[in-house]
């Protein structure tokens, strides 16, 4: 399944340096596929894929001390178009 991840930031730059420091931490069977950071620097917008949804929650341990989170889970527009041209 694929999630639309909303991290709404703490503090940037204590996010930042973490992720420098020990990279995003993801579980095995957790996808990255990519993320947006808004103009201001007050969050972020990632999607992420995985059959075990308790994934995002144990990954999302690591980070909830900096980041507020948020999962919704998405399709693409393309599987969406499928779906009603059916």
């Amino acid at each position: 399944m694929l999630y639309m991840v909303i991290e709404r930031f703490k503090d940037a730059g204590a996010v930042y340096r973490r992720v420098e420091e020990r990279g995003r931490m993801l579980p095995d069977g957790l996808t990255f596929h990519e993320s947006w950071v808004t103009a201001d620097m007050s969050g972020c917008y990632q999607t992420m894929s995985c059959d075990d949804p308790a994934l995002l929650e144990t990954w999302a341990d690591n980070w909830r001390d900096l980041v507020d989170l948020e999962f919704i889970p998405v399709t693409t527009s393309e599987a969406a178009r499928d779906k009603f041209s059916q």
